[in-house]
């Protein structure tokens, strides 16, 4: 979302509550991020195996999962150019994702600190990335180095 406004730290209140876009994890998702992870753990990799667990199928990485939750939330533009660093992550593995399960992200609004010497400061938002049936999959709290509007003269 190129035409997006931008969210400096100035901006970050209460009134933060953005939902992302939805997107669908395929299997072609799953084998490539076994590959590049190396995390061939069998409920990812062996379909029989999975079966027999309780989960009755492969399940994605939660990693996985994860990152394409931080590539939906940088898709909408808000924070495109304002967002330093990813700095903290507080997070916990709610329920398993599976191929074709489609996930969307909601960002709200925790809490900010500016930083002494900086023009900005921390936001810590609170993030929850809930499947196809509205059912929280992951969440936590993402901290984040965000710059202000206006740069602090030397």
């Amino acid at each position: 979302m190129s035409d997006a406004v931008k969210l400096y730290f100035e901006d970050f209140d209460a009134s933060v509550n953005i939902d992302t876009d939805s997107r669908t994890i395929t299997r072609q998702d799953l084998e490539t991020f076994t590959k590049l992870s190396g995390d061939y753990n069998p409920l990812h990799t062996d379909e029989a195996f999975a079966r027999s667990t309780p989960f009755g199928a492969l399940i994605v990485q939660g990693a996985l999962v994860l990152s394409i939750g931080t590539g939906l939330a940088n898709s909408l533009g808000y924070m495109s150019g304002t967002i330093e660093a990813f700095v903290g992550l507080d997070w916990r593995y709610r329920a398993p994702v599976k191929v074709d399960d489609t996930i969307w992200v909601n960002i709200r609004f925790k809490e900010k600190r500016p930083l002494e010497g900086y023009a900005g400061g921390l936001v810590t938002l609170n993030v929850t990335i809930f499947n196809q049936e509205r059912k929280a999959v992951q969440r936590g709290k993402w901290t984040l180095l965000v710059r202000s509007r206006e740069p602090k003269a030397l």
